[in-house]
C-alpha cells in the first residue's frame, strides 16, 4: 500500500517538473498570439544598452552598449520574464488547497513543499534579472553625494565583493548539485520530490547573477573611460 494513498490528488513528480518548464513558454506563446492578433508590435526592449547600474537618467544617456552585453542582457530579462510566470502557480497551488481543505475537508501533502521549492527557484533564477534592472538592495548613504563618474567608479570598485560572492555561490551550487545528483536526494517531506533538480536551479541562478555581473562590470568601465574623455 503506497504512503500516499488516502491523500486525494497527489501531483506527480514529472508533471510538477514538466509543467515548470512549460508553462511560461504557453504563457509567453499566448501573450505573443495575442499581440499579434491586435496588430501591434512588441514595445522597445526597455533595458538594452542602458547602464543598469544606476536609474539615473544623466548617465543612461552617455551609454550604448555592446554586442557582449546585449546578449547578457538579453539573457537575464528573458530568464527574469520566464520565472515569473511561475508565481501564477504558486497562487493556483494555494487556491487548490484552501478548497480541497476547507470545501472538500482534504488537505493535501504536496501544495505547501511545492509552492515553498517553487519561489525558492525563482528567487535563485530572478537574480540575473534583478541586477539587470538595479533592484538589489544597495546602501546609498556615499554613493547618493558622489558625481556622476565617481557614482561609476564606486560600481565598479564595489563589483570586487559581487564576484566573491557570485563564484563562492556558483562554487557552492555546482557542489550541492554534483551531491544531490549523485545520491538521488529527495526531500524530507511525505510527497518526496527530487531535489537535484531544485540546486540545479540553484546552480543555474548563480551563473545567470555571475553573468549579469560581468555585463554590468563591462559597461561601467566602458561608461567610466568615455565620460572621463568627455570631461578632459
Amino acid at each position: 500500500m503506497s504512503e500516499l494513498e488516502g491523500f486525494g490528488f497527489v501531483m506527480p513528480h514529472w508533471l510538477y517538473w514538466g509543467w515548470l518548464a512549460v508553462m511560461p513558454l504557453i504563457m509567453l506563446a499566448l501573450d505573443r498570439f495575442k499581440s499579434a492578433g491586435k496588430g501591434r508590435e512588441a514595445p522597445p526592449h526597455p533595458v538594452m544598452g542602458e547602464v543598469q547600474a544606476d536609474e539615473d537618467p544623466v548617465i543612461q544617456r552617455h551609454f550604448e552598449g555592446n554586442g557582449l552585453t546585449r546578449v547578457i542582457d538579453w539573457i537575464s530579462e528573458k530568464s527574469g520574464v520566464f520565472v515569473a510566470f511561475w508565481t501564477v502557480n504558486a497562487v493556483c497551488f494555494y487556491f487548490f488547497e484552501v478548497v480541497m481543505r476547507y470545501l472538500f475537508n482534504m488537505p493535501t501533502i504536496w501544495v505547501h513543499e511545492a509552492s515553498y521549492l517553487l519561489l525558492g527557484m525563482q528567487y535563485l533564477m530572478a537574480g540575473g534579472f534583478a541586477l539587470l534592472h538595479g533592484a538589489h538592495v544597495r546602501v546609498d548613504v556615499m554613493y547618493n553625494f558622489l558625481p556622476e563618474r565617481g557614482r561609476v567608479g564606486m560600481d565598479i570598485f564595489t563589483s570586487m565583493f559581487f564576484f566573491i560572492f557570485a563564484l563562492a555561490l556558483t562554487g557552492t551550487s555546482w557542489t550541492f548539485f554534483m551531491n544531490a545528483y549523485s545520491i538521488g536526494e529527495t526531500t524530507v517531506e511525505t510527497w518526496g520530490i527530487q531535489y537535484w533538480p531544485v540546486k540545479g536551479v540553484m546552480l543555474l541562478g548563480s551563473v545567470l547573477i555571475l553573468l549579469a555581473g560581468i555585463s554590468k562590470l563591462i559597461k561601467d568601465v566602458a561608461l567610466f573611460v568615455r565620460m572621463g574623455r568627455e570631461a578632459s
